[in-house]
């Protein structure tokens, strides 16, 4: 990991670990030993399994959508691919920084840039369809516990809304005006390489018009002729999501809750939207003080504090650790294979 990314990494975990202390303090009384005398263990490490889950729907999207555009990703090397994602999502606002990991694992996997490029943005496009989706079903059909958490949840589907338009647009400037993508990268590539020698900025420039060609053909295939990846996609898209919703679920089980079904699959909603914004690396803090506002509106005080705890560690430092754990077998197989 490069020092640059272990400030960020420092920086989002000692964030997020300050955060979590003041919650603790703030909500632990002589009321929590007795809620904890309720944990069932089994629940946690289910919860933790279905996490693992969620991450083997998404491994298995980037390995369909792949497919559909005729590169044979194993499932295996897809899934180490969505681990090494983790780590530079949880240092990077809006989960940001696991686009150019997932780009770069396709590429090394032989997948053209412009492809891959599409791929992952493809996904991204996908996951705001999907919780608009889900927070739209969530408006309409949970109406009670909707309203029961205010105005914040209005605002977070309109942002979804927003992110979801903007990002039709920008595919639809990728299929029928690849010509104004191609004048803003360059100018953007011009801006960064004013300092170079006009050589090597003209072989930045040529290589840029040309992935953006490849990119405007796979997002052309998957409109007319990959259609395929795109309901593989929306699939796993979905499950993800579903499975991601229920480990909280699992998390207030585990401590002796309610599972609060409904209520958490609309916290959860709003939380993956928030999430969703370039606010702090990791969202850490956001996370958090999220998720304490508004599931202390369901559960005791006493428990909610540890509650967030829990779900942070399976959500976020868990996944800090299959990161770290990828990055390793990437570094290992770049030095053997260079």
């Amino acid at each position: 990991m490069e020092k640059s990314q272990k400030k960020w990494l420092y920086i989002s975990i000692g964030f997020s670990l300050a955060v979590l202390i003041i919650i603790l303090y703030l909500t632990i009384n002589e009321n929590t030993v007795q809620y904890l005398q309720k944990i069932n263990p089994w629940f946690l490490l289910l919860a933790f399994l279905t996490h693992i889950l969620t991450m083997c729907f998404w491994a298995l999207r980037v390995k369909k959508m792949s497919g559909s555009l005729g590169y044979q990703i194993g499932f295996f090397y897809s899934l180490n691919l969505v681990f090494a994602n983790l780590l530079a999502a949880a240092v990077t606002p809006a989960q940001a920084g696991g686009e150019p990991v997932r780009i770069h694992e396709l590429y090394k996997a032989n997948v053209p840039l412009g492809d891959a490029t599409a791929i992952v943005i493809m996904e991204r496009v996908l996951d705001g369809i999907a919780l608009a989706g889900l927070a739209a079903f969530a408006m309409f059909v949970l109406t009670d516990q909707w309203k029961s958490l205010g105005a914040i949840s209005d605002v977070m589907v309109f942002i979804t809304w927003i992110f979801v338009a903007g990002c039709l647009f920008l595919f639809y400037l990728a299929i029928r005006r690849p010509d104004v993508v191609k004048k803003v990268a360059n100018r953007i590539a011009r801006f960064f390489t004013r300092k170079w020698e006009p050589p090597q900025v003209e072989e930045v420039l040529e290589r840029i018009d040309k992935e953006i060609g490849n990119f405007n053909n796979a997002v052309i295939k998957f409109v007319k002729t990959a259609k395929s990846g795109l309901l593989w996609g929306m699939l796993f898209t979905l499950l993800y999501w579903t499975s991601e919703i229920i480990t909280a679920s699992l998390i207030l089980v585990g401590l002796g809750q309610p599972p609060l079904i409904l209520e958490s699959f609309v916290i959860q909603l709003i939380l993956a939207i928030l999430m969703m914004l370039p606010l702090t690396p990791g969202s850490s803090g956001i996370a958090e003080v999220g998720a304490t506002t508004m599931y202390a509106l369901f559960i005791p005080a006493s428990i909610v504090g540890i509650f967030v705890v829990v779900w942070r560690i399976v959500l976020y430092y868990f996944n800090i650790a299959l990161g770290i754990l990828s990055s390793l077998i990437i570094v290992r197989r770049e030095t053997s294979h260079p």
